[in-house]
């Protein structure tokens, strides 16, 4: 209906709309309808599900000093355990982390291909814990000591062996060269020769070269309280009593753990300590990080048993 003060343009803007969507909907239905449809996305496009291939204990019990760089020790092994192929190794492995030393008995630890003491401190396995702990590696288990794992169990003559040498102090942390002495190690064929990063250097108190085998020393004259004559080992491996393994003194910064070339000795250490099949080294890159994760597993359903002394 025409009313007074409309134009006969604007009379013939609705006849236009309606025409214009009739022949959207038509073009629609003619070409739209039967085109395929996109999947829905899942949120989910990580290679993050892929099947880990070994399991891996990350414990963290302190007794003694308490390093504020564990929690980001345990979710740099998580996301290297997640990286598979991204990483420096094909070998993905599931990380179950706890401090909670109950878990150290005979039923759970055959579970495990590799423990890792991550910057533990003090007396922290009962009688019972420790002579399950030495039965693992009797039968083969892979021990990885980062940092403070020097610091821990004094008392226990075994564990000495062990991880290699005890800790004895140590100077400001610095920046320090560290020499690369084997480069075709799985855990450190990707670093240079000389390797300089800032850490807190560890002083032992005995030279374990004559008992192991040195991945890496470092060079005195570089930094302040070096402490060890001009020989200083810093990272090694052997094979003790039926199982391997591995240790390095770097860690102690949370810095350390977002470091490319750190995270990638650490990844090569677990492995090895892992027994671990090799595969040619690849490209260094970040994996993705998952931030929402507890830094902390409840470990209720790996323990069979328990001690009954308090750990």
């Amino acid at each position: 209906m025409y009313h007074r003060g409309m134009t006969r343009t604007n009379m013939d803007i609705p006849a236009t709309c309606a025409w214009v969507t009739t022949l959207v909907l038509l073009c629609w239905l003619a070409f739209g309808a039967s085109a395929p449809q996109a999947a829905p996305a899942t949120g989910n496009t990580s290679t993050s599900n892929v099947e880990p291939t070994l399991e891996v204990l990350v414990f963290s019990k302190t007794a003694g000093f308490r390093h504020a760089s564990i929690p980001d020790g345990i979710k740099a092994i998580r996301e290297l355990g997640r990286a598979g192929e991204k990483g420096v190794d094909g070998t993905t492995f599931k990380v179950t982390a706890t401090e909670d030393s109950t878990i150290f008995n005979r039923d759970s630890l055959p579970g495990f291909d590799a423990v890792v003491f991550l910057s533990t401190t003090g007396d922290i396995l009962d009688q019972k814990q420790q002579e399950a702990f030495e039965a693992y590696i009797r039968d083969g288990g892979g021990y990885v000591g980062v940092h403070a794992a020097a610091d821990t169990e004094y008392s226990w003559p075994w564990y000495g062996k062990l991880v290699g040498a005890y800790f004895k102090g140590h100077p400001r942390i610095q920046p320090a060269d560290v020499i690369v002495e084997d480069r075709t190690h799985r855990s450190t064929r990707m670093l240079p020769g000389i390797w300089n990063r800032t850490d807190e250097w560890y002083v032992y108190r005995e030279n374990p070269r004559a008992r192991v085998r040195v991945l890496a020393s470092l060079d005195e004259t570089t930094y302040e309280g070096g402490g060890m004559n001009g020989d200083h080992p810093i990272a090694w491996y052997h094979e003790f009593d039926g199982g391997r393994s591995w240790y390095t003194g770097g860690g102690h910064t949370s810095e350390s753990f977002r470091e490319p070339l750190f995270r990638a000795h650490i990844l090569g250490g677990i492995l090895w300590a892992a027994d671990a099949k090799d595969v040619p080294p690849g490209r260094i890159r970040e994996p993705a990080k998952d931030d929402d994760e507890s830094p902390v597993d409840d470990v209720d359903e790996k323990r069979q048993s328990t001690s009954s002394s308090p750990g």
